[in-house]
C-alpha cells in the first residue's frame, strides 16, 4: 500500500481547528477520563475518523466492549492510517497509537483484545469523529 499523504499544520492552525480538549489530547498527548468520552458506549454503525484530519481509522464492526472506559477496537480500518510508537511516560512502557496522516495522538494499543487479532486499540473519544453509515450501508446484507 502507498503511504498516506501527510497533513502538516502549525500549532496556531491546530488550535483554531480543534477544541481545547481535542487539542490537548491530539496534539499534546493528554488523555480524557475513562467513561466520559462521547464514544465509549456508542454502538451506531459507521466509521470513526481522526478528529484532526478526517482520516478513516476504525469501523464500528471492530468496536467491542472492553470495560476500560474508552472506545476499543480489535483492528484498524487501514493499517497504513495508524502508526505505533513506544511510550515510556508515566513510569510505564506502552505502545502509543497515532494517526499516520497528521500525527494526532489517538490512544494506546494493548495485547489483550479479542480474536481474531488479540489486540485492543484503546482510543480517546475526543480524538475521533463519527460518520454514520447511510441507511443503505447499514442494512443487513
Amino acid at each position: 500500500m502507498t503511504a498516506p499523504k501527510k497533513v502538516n499544520k502549525s500549532d496556531a492552525e491546530w488550535r483554531t481547528l480543534l477544541t481545547p480538549m481535542q487539542y490537548a489530547v491530539a496534539r499534546e498527548k493528554a488523555t480524557e477520563r475513562a467513561f466520559t468520552g462521547e464514544y465509549w458506549d456508542h454502538h451506531e454503525p459507521g466509521i470513526y475518523r481522526c478528529v484532526a484530519c478526517n482520516t478513516p481509522l476504525f469501523a464500528s464492526d471492530t468496536k467491542f466492549d472492553s470495560s476500560c472506559g474508552w472506545p476499543s477496537y480489535f483492528k484498524a480500518l487501514d493499517p497504513d492510517n495508524v502508526r505505533e510508537e513506544q511510550d515510556t511516560t508515566h513510569g510505564m512502557v506502552r505502545t502509543e497509537v497515532l494517526c499516520n496522516v497528521c500525527d494526532a495522538h489517538l490512544g494506546h494499543v494493548f495485547p489483550d483484545g479479542p480474536p481474531p487479532t488479540g489486540v485492543r486499540y484503546c482510543i480517546n473519544s475526543v480524538s475521533l469523529k463519527f460518520e454514520p453509515f447511510s441507511p443503505a450501508e447499514a442494512a443487513p446484507r
